[in-house]
């Protein structure tokens, strides 16, 4: 389960009011009662290990949920998906958008002890947009014209221009200036042992097994009885749910079969509460556009034809999702559902690949041209069963027009590390979760396709470009909705993904741990009032 302060889930109302219920009736009619000086543990399960414990640097969600609650932004979303104050008390917008005055919080610490003040601040945007530094995070502070600290409690940040993101993009965590301002940043040991403000401090970090977080004591806000956060990183979703079985885990994200088939008898029931709701994500596979094969925009047309997402939805997610056709989930306002849809159809697959020149010209049942053979490696990551059979499905499907794909599954950080971030592969199984706003610059603009950028697919189309452009200046809903919704259009026709799938989340959290509020923002915006009854505490 991902705790990320800058809530990316919705929840369906109609599962909201069930899930809220069953939680009136497991907390009300219990007497018993909180007590914030027993201390709990909690365990997570983690498919993947993290890359940098340090906002600037990570780009993956294994580090985004331990940065997340090790660091603090500026602000933060709530549970209503409202852009609320977190290091900053309050802020005040002027110049028609194009400057925002932060008052920020006294008296809060780093974890180390000394001050948390505005310079931070202006130190992490710095990195940020420091050319030698290589941030995925970089592309939403590019339309900053200064950045400056009038006093230790006040930040004012002017733009170039209007930034409809603008006050979004300062949820990023706040990195310390006093650790990072000497040496190398990329090889700062504070980016394994990381320094925050956050709700829980660093205690360790045992590459490929876990990570151990333990409350800040000195934390400005009030928070439940957890008092350590241990996060099992277990490659392998069937093994996490073993050891939820074997109550050595409290939370993980169930597998539509496990959900579905494996958590109703008494023993779980009895142990685990289960939440279930449309996830701000989606699945796709996506193409290196540098590779040969794949430049052509018909041959990808085409693939997309030869998938049946239907069949995905219905085999892998079991119905706890649906097909996606374009950039944006539907539990997004910027979603544009009139896009062009790839349905499936074999026999127009085919008709476009003969089309792109790509036939069976020697009648072994593969298609080749000019002497190449339609061949192509899917990579995945590892233990996230959902992905591999999709792989698996979209094989078999390819095979039927003659496309030969092998698939790799390879543990997260070697997929990342050796493969995405070095544009070292032919194609990709792999998943977004996105931000509230729909600003899609990192994903999608030009720009974008370097080095550590996100748009590691190198799709390149000068109109979204300016759409993105557009949008990103924009405060009216309206004419922001109608330019992300051409966006969709012109990129659901180019086809840089075979978008397949929006996912629900399916959830599950051990019954003793109290406190949980499922809203629009998914369950975990207010993971830090979580806690347990002192009489249900498992870890002493």
């Amino acid at each position: 389960m991902a705790i990320v302060r800058r809530a990316i889930n919705i929840f369906h109302t109609g599962s909201l009011v069930a899930a809220v219920c069953a939680l009136l009736l497991l907390q009300g009619c219990s007497s018993q009662q909180r007590n914030p000086d027993a201390g709990e543990t909690i365990v997570f399960a983690m498919l993947g290990d993290a890359s940098y414990l340090n906002p600037v640097l990570a780009g993956d969600s294994a580090s985004a949920e331990i940065n997340d609650l090790v660091y603090n932004g500026l602000v933060k979303y709530d549970k209503d998906l409202v852009l609320v104050g977190d290091l900053a008390l309050s802020w005040e917008v002027r110049d028609g958008g194009k400057t925002i005055i932060f008052k920020l919080r006294e008296n809060v610490k780093w974890h180390d002890g000394r001050p948390f003040t505005a310079d931070d601040a202006v130190f992490t945007y710095q990195c940020l947009v420091n050319p030698d530094i290589i941030s995925p995070r970089s592309g939403r502070f590019k339309m900053i014209e200064s950045v400056e600290a009038p006093d230790a409690h006040t930040l004012v940040v002017k733009y170039s221009m209007a930034y409809s993101p603008a006050l979004e993009s300062w949820g990023l965590g706040i990195i310390p200036r006093h650790i990072f301002d000497q040496g190398d940043f990329d090889k700062n040991p504070a980016n394994r042992k990381p320094v925050g403000t956050g709700a829980y401090r660093f205690v360790k970090w045992v590459s490929g097994e876990q990570i151990v977080l333990e409350k800040n004591s000195e934390y400005f806000e009030e928070t439940g009885n957890i008092s350590r956060i241990i996060y099992r990183i277990i490659p392998d979703s069937s093994v996490q749910f073993l050891e939820l079985r074997k109550q050595g885990i409290d939370s993980m994200g169930l597998t539509p079969h496990q959900y579905k088939y494996n958590t109703d008898d008494e023993g779980f029931s009895g142990n685990y509460n289960k939440f279930r709701y449309p996830a701000f994500q989606y699945a796709y596979m996506g193409y290196n556009l540098k590779n040969p094969l794949f430049e052509d925009r018909i041959v990808r047309r085409a693939i997309s034809r030869a998938i049946d997402k239907k069949a995905i939805v219905d085999a892998v997610l079991l119905g706890y999702g649906g097909q996606l056709h374009s950039n944006y989930p539907p539990s997004s306002w910027a979603y544009n559902p009139d896009v062009e849809k790839f349905g499936y159809d074999p026999a127009r697959a085919m008709a476009l690949l003969d089309e792109a020149g790509w036939k069976d010209s020697d009648g072994d049942g593969w298609r080749d041209r000019n002497g190449r053979k339609f061949a192509f490696t899917l990579l995945t990551n590892q233990g996230n069963k959902t992905r591999e059979e999709a792989a698996t499905i979209i094989q078999s499907q390819l095979k039927d027009v003659g496309i030969e794909v092998s698939i790799r599954i390879l543990e997260w950080a070697t997929l990342i590390n050796r493969h995405i971030d070095r544009r070292d592969f032919d194609a990709v199984v792999l998943g977004w979760s996105l931000a509230v706003d729909p600003d899609c610059y990192s994903l999608w603009h030009s720009s974008e396709a370097r080095a550590g950028g996100f748009n590691f697919v190198s799709y390149k189309n000068p109109e979204v470009d300016a759409l993105i452009e557009k949008g990103r200046m924009s405060f009216d809903r309206e004419e922001r909705k109608m330019i992300y919704g051409r966006i969709q259009e012109l990129i659901a026709g180019d086809q840089p993904y075979c978008f397949l799938y929006a996912p629900d989340s399916l959830t599950v959290v051990a019954s003793r741990f109290r406190g949980i509020e499922p809203t629009r923002a998914g369950i975990s915006h207010n993971f830090l009032k979580w806690y347990v009854p002192e009489d249900l505490i498992k870890y002493k």
